[in-house]
């Protein structure tokens, strides 16, 4: 077994996670503290799996995360590759799949691109804040879940909206393709919705007036108005339950269920707790994730 051992300055994120289970308030989550260390396997042979095979042969497996969500899947200026909770979970299930640290390529995708970047093979492994959902689960294959979020609202620190039937004739911003602009048009129509491909287009209308909310999950939403506390605020008052899974290409089975092991191992042997606190902040009262072989 390898063991790597390397210092991450996070994002000093003051997330406070709320709903759908999810508690706690983060002390400056991952400040100064030694990343967590993730077993790294080097006995994996999942020869039934074109996608792993092709990693390997490449000695790299190529992961896509998030870039601009805070807490969850963020590049920061000057950065060598993204940090969030969605990258640690990344890093400990390649870990387990016989790949290093160094041995993960980054790449970038939003909202709208996930499926493509799979059935392209641009990505071996997606995990960023992946819904899962039966429509994507058509083209796609996801193992998990690893976390369970909600979506929510994040409005200006004056306003007064305080959920989502205050939004009768309000401009609401999310990206493209995602699971909450398509809640928002089915349930709340009432709602003039705008769509970017990223979360932090919908930040900065927000920020200049352009946008009267944005929405999206939760702890995506606190993670921004951590960094702007004083012109943003969340609703706090999620009204849904989501699961984010790691997508992976339509029938790799093995890979899959590799996957899924992975996770499953994480949260029998603490790593989950580790990821999740060096990211994201105190674990207490978090609702632990529970594998949906399918």
């Amino acid at each position: 077994m390898r063991k790597l051992n390397w210092v991450i300055v996070a994002t000093v994120l003051g997330l406070s996670l709320s709903g759908c289970g999810q508690g706690g308030t983060p002390s400056n989550p991952g400040d100064g503290e030694e990343r967590p260390t993730y077993e790294v396997r080097d006995d994996v042979d999942l020869a039934g799996s074109p996608t792993w095979k092709g990693a390997q042969e490449q000695n790299s497996i190529t992961i896509g995360v998030y870039h601009d969500q805070p807490g969850i899947g963020n590049l920061t200026a000057g950065a060598e590759r993204p940090e969030g909770f969605d990258v640690e979970i990344a890093t400990l299930v390649a870990g387990q799949l016989g790949f290093a640290p160094e041995d993960i390529e980054w790449v970038e995708t939003v909202t709208a691109n996930r499926e493509t970047f799979l059935q392209q093979g641009n990505v071996d492994l997606i995990v960023a804040g992946y819904t899962i959902n039966d429509e994507r689960k058509k083209i796609i294959d996801f193992a998990g879940p690893y976390y369970t979020t909600g979506q929510d609202l994040m409005v200006s620190s004056d306003s007064d909206i305080s959920g989502p039937d205050d939004l009768d004739g309000k401009t609401v911003c999310a990206t493209v393709g995602g699971v909450p602009g398509q809640r928002m048009e089915e349930d709340h129509p009432e709602a003039e919705l705008v769509t970017y491909d990223t979360v932090s287009k919908c930040v900065t209308d927000l920020q200049s007036g352009s946008v009267d909310a944005v929405t999206t999950d939760d702890a995506i939403l606190r993670g921004y108005a951590a960094q702007s506390a004083d012109e943003l605020k969340v609703v706090g008052k999620p009204f849904s339950e989501d699961q984010y899974g790691i997508g992976l290409p339509k029938g790799d089975d093995e890979l899959r269920g590799a996957v899924n092991d992975a996770v499953e191992s994480a949260v029998e042997n603490g790593s989950w707790t580790e990821a999740f606190e060096h990211t994201l902040g105190d674990s207490e009262g978090v609702k632990l994730p529970s594998v949906d072989r399918y």
